[in-house]
Formats: C-alpha cells, structure tokens, sequence
C-alpha cells in the first residue's frame, strides 16, 4: 500500500508547495516545463522539498522517455544497461530523461563514466542529491548542468500542502466526518523541519490512530499528533553542507554578539552530539574573535572546553552553553588574527630579508667572531625594561602587523607603551 506521500504527489507544477523561487510563475523551472527545453540538471535540497516531485513533472511535459533508478541501488553498468534497452524506444521518443536520485551515491570513477551516456544529447539527466552539488558531484557533470537549490518548506506552505491532502482523504474515505483541529496541523508544521513529506507521514499515522468505528468517523487533536510523534529530527550531517552551515552560523553569530542566536546554533550542534567540533569553535571564536579584548577569554573558554569533556552528554551542555553565553557577551577585536595573517601573507609574497645580525643565536664558540649578538642590547638592563633597538630585518622594519583594537584593554596597553617609548 503506497504511503500518503506518493499517493498525493503533485502531477502539475501548479499543485507544488513551496520552492516559489524557482517554480512560481514566471521562475526559471516555469519557463522551462513551458518551453519544454529541459537541460541537465541538478535538484539539490533537503529531503521532502519537492525534487523527486518535480522531477517527475518536467520529465512528464518533455515526450521524452523517462527513466528513473536509484544511484544508491545501481551502478554505471545497470544505468548504461537500462539506458541502452530504452534507446530501441528511441525511434517513437524524442530521447531519454534519466532521473537519478542519490546521485553522491556514486564515486567520481562512476560519475565519469556516467558522462559517456549524457554526452550526445540523447540522453537529459535530471539528478537530485540532498548534499551540497559542489561538494559530490563531478566538476565535469556540474559544469554541464543547471543547478537548482530546494529550500525547505515555511510552515504556511505545509499546511496548505496538509490542507489539501484532508481533502483527498475525505473524497477517497467512506467515514461520515473527518475532523481536524487547526493546533494539529500547526503542530505537524513546526515539527516536520521543513519536509512535506515527513508532514504527510504524520498525518496519515495520525489519521489511522483517530479512527472511531463506533461513530465512523476521525478525529484528530493536537493531543493525537503529540502521541504519534517521535522527536523532531534535524538535518545535520557532519561532514556536509547542512553540518558545516550550522556551525558557520554558530560562529558568526557569536563573532556577531547574539547571544540567542549563538544559544540556538549551539542548540542544534549539541542536538546533533557534534561536541568536538562545537569546542573547536569556541577556541577559535576566544582567539580569533575575541582575542586581545579580553585576553583570559580563551583561558575561561578552554576551562568550559574541558569540563565539558570530562562531563560528557547530556550535562556537557551546560559549560558549553556558559561558555557560549561568555563569548558572545565579551567585547571584540579580531587584532589577534589579523596581525599573524598579514604576516604570513608577507611570507608568501615578499622578500622579508635575513634576521639582523644582533638577534641571531650567539650561544655558541665563535658566535662573536661571526658578529652575532654583539650588539643586542638586554631590554631589562634599562629603565622599564625597554630600549629601542631594531628587530624587524632590514626589507620590512617599518612595517606594522598588529593594530590595537578599539578596546578597554588593548587601548590601555598601546597607550601604556606610547608613554614609555615616547619618553626614550
């Protein structure tokens, strides 16, 4: 027996929830199925957005044939196998759609070869991938193909999509009454993550627990949703997209000092289990973000680090949270970074000339007859343990990597030393 999902999928593009940035009228993916001139393409989004979905569709208004294979259940050989059985078909088509879903199921050896078969143009691939394209498909494949991104789904579109699938349920149905409450649906749409048919999945179980023989009739409360519903999944994966966007977003928002935002991301990662590279991120945001501003960020951040290791889950949330709330209450200043980034670029680019001589190693026999050291003047020998000399090598002694930040504490040092150079 089909699930809702695909009982209910869209047959004209006009029936699709969501994705209007690129399906509304008058978008790109519109004006394609219209002028039914379909490119190599690939649908990339969230599951339950519509790719398959969609798919379908442009497939349908093409009068191509249209073959559709799993990638994680086949390889190159089966697809050329099949592909090669419906080219006797050719003569009454005006070619082959080929939808792959998975398609990062296949290794690049794979994808290589898969070009062989797209290559004469008899042959439209229509490929759909829930990871970032860039990331796992052939460079080769992408630079022939149209790259659509699927958003998910806002709340307002699920539940119109749940709205219309009640109304199929009602025509379809011999109950007297199917009633549902508005909570219900609103409930499904917040807890669904975006994913039509994780929305559908939900309704559908709901509807088969609210049945009441006695009264042929389905009524479904909010309180019916709450028991059939498992724990809201999230889409994280660690080493893809949606993984490293949540931890961009968790470091940008602390560089950013919102704290809610930054509480919400951390949330997310610690949802996910992902201690590790949450710590990461904390050490780096205290030296790279918050740095000179207040120096014993990263000494509070690095105690938090390791309580939190120590802890384990669940209660590694707590000193991970207090560091985050830490972080992104503190002032600050990214003079920390910028000072050793322009010095490596310096490395890289420019001749930086040799060490001067009076700082080169003279704890060796000889050291003096080759003029290391001789001249190096002890900073604590003199008054404020300071006097002037130059250490920079000769090609670059004017230059200045590090700018004191526009802080309480870096403002105070960098006027304690003006005094102090000043008065030499």
């Amino acid at each position: 027996m089909l699930p809702l999902a695909d009982k209910l999928r869209p047959k004209k593009i006009e029936d699709m929830v969501g994705q209007r940035h690129i399906i509304g009228k008058g978008k790109v993916l519109n004006k394609i199925i219209e002028n039914k001139s379909i490119p190599n393409m690939i649908l990339y989004g969230p599951p339950g957005t519509g790719k398959t979905t969609l798919a379908n569709i442009v497939a349908n208004t093409t009068g191509k044939k249209y073959v559709k294979l799993n990638a994680v259940n086949c390889g190159v050989k089966e697809i050329k196998e099949i592909i090669d059985e419906n080219k006797r078909d050719l003569f009454s088509y005006n070619g082959i759609v080929l939808m792959l879903d998975e398609i990062q199921a296949l290794n690049k050896k794979q994808q290589q070869s898969l070009l062989e078969v797209i290559e004469d143009g008899s042959v439209t691939l229509i490929a759909s991938t829930a990871d970032n394209p860039y990331f796992v498909i052939y460079k080769a494949i992408l630079s022939r193909s149209s790259i659509f991104e699927f958003k998910q789904i806002n709340q307002e579109d699920i539940i119109i999509g749940l709205k219309r699938a009640i109304d199929k349920l009602r025509e379809n149905h011999s109950y007297d009454n199917i009633n549902i409450e508005d909570e219900a649906l609103e409930f499904i749409a917040q807890t669904c993550n975006g994913d039509m048919r994780s929305a559908l999945n939900k309704l559908e179980l709901a509807f088969n627990t609210g049945i009441d023989i006695g009264s042929n009739s389905v009524n479904i409360t909010i309180d019916t949703i709450i028991e059939c519903s498992s724990s809201k999944i999230l889409s994280y994966d660690r080493g893809g997209d949606d993984g490293y966007s949540i931890l961009s977003a968790f470091h940008k928002s602390l560089r950013g000092s919102d704290v809610d935002a930054s509480i919400h991301y951390l949330a997310r990662l610690i949802k996910a289990g992902d201690i590790q590279n949450i710590t990461r991120r904390l050490l780096c945001v205290a030296s790279e973000d918050v740095g000179l501003a207040v120096p014993q960020a990263i000494t509070i951040t690095e105690a938090c680090v390791q309580s939190a290791f120590q802890l384990g889950l669940p209660e590694a949330r707590i000193p991970l949270a207090q560091a985050t709330i830490y972080l992104a209450q503190c002032p600050k200043s990214d003079s920390v970074v910028s000072a050793i980034d322009k010095a490596l670029y310096d490395l890289d680019n420019i001749n930086v000339g040799d060490i001067p001589i009076h700082l080169k190693d003279a704890h060796y026999a000889g050291a003096k007859n080759l003029g290391r050291g001789v001249d190096y003047k002890y900073p604590h020998d003199y008054p404020n343990n300071y006097i002037k000399q130059q250490y920079l090598p000769d090609e670059i002694k004017h230059k200045k990597y590090y700018i004191p930040g526009k802080n309480k504490n870096e403002m105070a040092f960098d006027n304690y030393w003006e005094n102090i150079k000043r008065n030499k």
